[in-house]
């Protein structure tokens, strides 16, 4: 059945009235079961919570779950029971760390990361969470070879941790031109150095094509050449960062099996801003068009 519960809903309501629609839904166990998205199954679909930040979470897991998504992302500790109960789970967790503009290429910092990611890697591990993501920082005049030397003494003091617990450290791939200036890990090359540096199958990157198809480009090639290094990605429409239909220059679809004939068996993140006024018919629309 290829229909969303929220288009259900709209029809029958037509029909019967919302109140009466509204009881009826209300008495129904698994209702993704009976009016959730029949999807192909060989991606497995995820979508990143600050996009849709004006919804509340849990009415956001009961869309998220009708469209046959099986994770929120980029939430703490204190919001992955609120997945659990709507049967979700959080790819990309988030709650440990300083933010983007504070990370592992600060050594002064490396003492307070440290104690935070090893508070919070136990408890994802403890939530059935496998990844969990991580920031280089800004530069702040700091030249390459230093940020990855300064990367890789704090990362490797935290794989120790990340090993024990079975968490992957992934740290993300963001564009230094538009959105994020002057943060370092900007470049796929600095990124698959970083992680050999480290050297534990515990730290990847993050690999966010909206951010690299602004930075570098040549995505699929990228992909191609470098997944061993990637444990995760994320969309977005270029230019803009909205949708990822037809109004901007990347052709998912493409890009989505490329990534699977790597062998990928992780999760999809939307990490697009929706422009609809029907926000989760946006997200339905990323989806069957990352759906091959």
């Amino acid at each position: 059945m290829n229909i969303t519960r929220r288009k259900a809903i709209n029809v029958m309501s037509a029909m019967m009235g919302s109140s009466v629609v509204a009881g009826f839904l209300d008495r129904i166990k698994n209702v993704e079961y009976y009016l959730g998205k029949e999807l192909k199954g060989r991606v497995k679909h995820s979508v990143c919570k600050w996009c849709y930040n004006d919804i509340p979470l849990e009415e956001f897991c009961a869309g998220v779950r009708d469209l046959g998504m099986h994770s929120i992302e980029l939430l703490g500790p204190d919001e992955w029971p609120t997945l659990k109960k709507y049967g979700l789970t959080c790819a990309m967790p988030w709650g440990a760390g300083k933010g983007i503009v504070e990370g592992f290429n600060n050594p002064d910092l490396h003492d307070e990361l440290l104690a935070s990611y090893e508070e919070v890697i136990p408890l994802a591990a403890d939530a059935g969470l496998d990844k969990i993501i991580c920031f280089s920082g800004n530069r702040n005049g700091m030249d390459d070879e230093t940020g990855l030397e300064n990367c890789t003494t704090g990362l490797k003091r935290l794989m120790s941790t990340a090993e024990k617990y079975n968490v992957t450290v992934c740290m993300e791939l963001l564009n230094s031109k538009i959105d994020h200036p002057d943060y370092m890990c900007d470049h796929t090359a600095w990124g698959v150095e970083l992680v050999d540096r480290v050297g534990s199958d515990n730290f990847k990157l993050l690999y966010d094509i909206y951010h690299m198809q602004i930075m570098e480009g040549d995505v699929i090639r990228t992909i191609r050449d470098y997944h061993p290094y990637i444990a995760h990605y994320h969309t977005g429409g270029v230019p803009g960062r909205n949708e990822i239909d037809e109004t901007q220059e990347l052709y998912y679809p493409a890009i989505v099996e490329a990534i699977l004939e790597t062998g990928y068996d992780g999760y999809i993140g939307q990490e697009f801003i929706p422009t609809w006024d029907d926000k989760m018919a946006a997200l339905e629309q990323g989806v069957e068009i990352c759906d091959v």
